[in-house]
């Protein structure tokens, strides 16, 4: 097992031994909140690669690798949202309706309140 200390090489490090065997490789995430440890691995069976930090400045990058390694393991490419000039220039009218059956104006109306954003407080139990 080989720490590295330099993110940058941890991260190409992962990738390159993900894209080498993806039927083999494993990563595996710690985390100790008594020391605030975070401990990322990457194995293969052969090699073993793995990077320890305490510091919270590695949380997005963390999180952006999490995205990248994720999106290799379910073999899809990252969607990009629907921009100004992608959107469809069909008229409303046109538009498939997403429940079979229904116009354009009864699926978009919404039976009842939708999230009204206040929760219910929940009862206590009562004490014996």
């Amino acid at each position: 097992m080989v720490y590295i200390h330099s993110w940058q090489e941890y991260q190409d490090a992962a990738e390159a031994l993900y894209a080498k065997s993806p039927n083999k490789a494993r990563y595996c995430v710690k985390w100790n909140s008594t020391q605030g440890k975070l401990v990322l691995k990457i194995t293969d069976d052969t090699s073993c690669i793995k990077f320890k930090t305490y510091s919270s400045i590695f949380l997005n990058r963390f999180e952006v690798l999490n995205q990248s390694l994720m999106q290799r393991m379910q073999n899809k490419r990252r969607e990009e949202p629907p921009g100004p000039a992608q959107k469809s220039q069909r008229p409303e009218s046109e538009r498939a309706s997403p429940m079979p059956g229904a116009t354009p104006t009864t699926a978009l109306a919404a039976p009842g309140p939708v999230g009204s954003g206040v929760a219910k407080k929940k009862k206590p139990k009562k004490k014996k």
